[in-house]
């Protein structure tokens, strides 16, 4: 049975980024981690132990659940921390359907696999479920659709899994971290550039460039004050129900609160898609040519390209 003077705490996505350096922190204050780890192991240390886990997969869930279980007995969990996660990002014509399902099972389906077969484990230990959102769940940012719709579905069911739980005064907490220097953009990049080969990206060429371009531009921070705000969501007596941490995201709060219209006219023009589909409608006119049956300001189908 696994002793620690803190308590015990599962966190899923715990081989690198937010989860590495929150499990270390979390580690050099006492507590003992539980590491989640899928396709990179952990290396064990006095107070982590790497637990393999997918969680797209219910079986793999219950698997690492047993696991736990075994090493925690009675005293059960301080937290679980549902951190693994991914970007899907471009054009939603684009992205294949196969990418639309590994996004939403990996962020949304997983921390509700993980939660079915840990809260027996964090009931016995009188914990806390903490789940890593993101600030396009409240602001919907164009070429991010995927990745935004998969932290809004977390929240949602965060929110009724709060209200679900009350009856044992367990706590569900959403942590929002801003833009954050990891390794999870620069393969969500790689991904999108090997699954949006189609004959149809040249129509987003413009806006894709523009997007790119303001995102060279926007600030990454450090990890290390959202592994902090996940840290006093694991250890306060009475968590909030909302911490957000890192950079920007509080100016996506403001932004969240703005009249419908005038936030889409402020993402777009923070993103430089005003211009970039000025040059695309231009680019996509054709003079009339009745015997095409074309009009100007249309975009004909792939097919008549």
């Amino acid at each position: 049975m696994s002793e620690s003077g803190q308590g015990n705490v599962f966190i899923t996505g715990a081989s690198a980024g937010i989860g590495a350096a929150t499990a270390d922190l979390l580690v050099r204050r006492g507590y003992t981690v539980f590491a989640g780890v899928h396709t990179t192991a952990a290396t064990p240390r006095p107070g982590l132990r790497p637990v393999p886990i997918d969680v797209t997969d219910p079986e793999s869930v219950s698997a690492a659940a047993e696991l736990v279980a075994a090493e925690v007995g009675g005293a059960g969990l301080r937290a679980v921390v549902n951190n693994a996660g991914i970007i899907v990002q471009g054009p939603l014509e684009l992205v294949s359907p196969a990418e639309l399902q590994r996004q939403f099972a990996v962020n949304t389906l997983g921390p509700a696999y993980v939660c079915r077969s840990f809260l027996p484990l964090v009931r016995a230990g009188h914990g806390r479920i903490v789940n890593i959102s993101a600030p396009t769940a409240r602001v919907p940012v164009p070429f991010l659709g995927p990745i935004g719709a998969s932290k809004a579905a977390l929240v949602s069911l965060s929110d009724a899994l709060r209200s679900e739980l009350a009856a044992w005064h367990i706590p569900v907490v959403v942590v929002e971290p801003g833009g954050t220097r990891t390794e999870i953009f620069t393969k969500a990049e790689r991904v999108a550039a090997a699954t949006m080969a189609t004959d149809r990206a040249p129509l987003y060429g413009a806006q894709l460039a523009a997007v790119a371009k303001a995102a060279a531009r926007q600030p990454l921070g450090p990890i290390d004050p959202v592994a902090a705000a996940v840290a006093r969501a694991v250890a306060a007596r009475n968590p909030k129900r909302h911490y957000a941490a890192g950079t920007g995201v509080r100016l996506f709060g403001v932004i969240a609160a703005l009249p419908d219209p005038l936030r889409d006219r402020v993402v777009a023009t923070a993103f430089g898609l005003t211009g970039a589909a000025r040059k695309a409608d231009a680019g996509n006119r054709q003079p009339t040519d009745p015997r095409l049956g074309v009009t100007e300001g249309t975009v004909p189908p792939p097919s008549a390209r």
